[in-house]
């Protein structure tokens, strides 16, 4: 019997989820906290986290299934030829779900610099900055490596619910953002980890349609990535409170998930 090669590369092929979280959410934390502790700042350890996630997502893709494998990897990250409509979701939906629900749940207040600079500071968060920059290549790893090969494995929801795990916690140093460790309250913290916790699936899910049903448009769900980001009270001054792009995902989220639902039932064949 020929005894494995020893290693670590032999170890991430044959478990190439548990290799890039554990490599990835480790070495995130390190640079995030780090950050926090040495500039006051998480901003340096969040760009460092994309390209941990990046180079993780490489490396792993590489060991288990070859170079083909990262080529086709990029490939969906680029790709552009889906239907408009998905355009319009990705770029659109939830911004505008966002000020409809703040609107009907009397938050909702005019922007105070106008509409034009509003959209304009949107659009640049969004499509140049969010996505292209960043949202991208951070989805390239959780829903193009982690999530696609849990949605083989389990299907959509069971993998969306595991992806949602190590998605929450490689995020848990956003809590101390703003007032660092020392003067972030742990009353707050733990209202954050909850709510993160809690949104965290309905968010991988519906990453987990619009790439099922965009055909692995990397591309698309990094935009509506973007958008979420986009979408806060801090960016999208339309609203008072932090509540309301959460429940724009998920009234998103429905409506996604029942098209989806309506095209299967529509394509079924008729019984004989």
């Amino acid at each position: 019997m020929t005894p494995s090669p020893a290693g670590p590369l032999p170890l991430i092929k044959r478990h190439p989820v548990a290799a890039i979280v554990a490599i990835g959410v480790t070495l995130s934390w390190a640079a995030q906290i780090l950050s926090l502790l040495l500039l006051g700042n998480i901003l340096p350890g969040i760009l460092a986290e994309l390209l941990i996630l990046l180079g993780t997502a490489i490396l792993v893709t590489c060991a288990a299934d070859g170079r083909p494998a990262v080529r086709e990897l990029f490939r969906r990250a680029f790709r552009w030829r889906v239907s408009a409509p998905w355009y319009v979701v990705a770029v659109l939906a939830l911004p505008v779900l966002t000020a409809l629900i703040a609107a009907l749940t009397g938050t909702f207040h005019v922007p105070a610099d106008g509409w034009a600079p509003l959209a304009g500071n949107y659009l640049l968060n969004t499509v140049v900055i969010g996505a292209l920059l960043a949202n991208i290549w951070e989805e390239l790893a959780w829903t193009g490596v982690v999530q696609h090969r849990l949605m083989d494995r389990h299907g959509p929801v069971m993998a969306a619910l595991l992806t949602a795990i190590p998605f929450a916690l490689i995020h848990l140093p956003f809590a101390f953002a703003e007032k660092g460790f020392a003067g972030t309250p742990w009353t707050d913290v733990a209202v954050s980890w909850a709510v993160l916790f809690l949104f965290a699936p309905f968010f991988r899910l519906l990453m987990g349609i619009a790439y099922l049903r965009t055909g692995y448009s990397l591309l698309i769900v990094g935009l509506l990535h973007a958008s979420f980001n986009a979408s806060a009270s801090t960016k999208l001054d339309v609203f008072d409170g932090e509540w309301q792009q959460i429940a724009a995902v998920i009234v998103l989220l429905g409506i996604v998930a029942a098209a989806a639902a309506s095209r299967a039932v529509r394509s079924r064949p008729a019984p004989a």
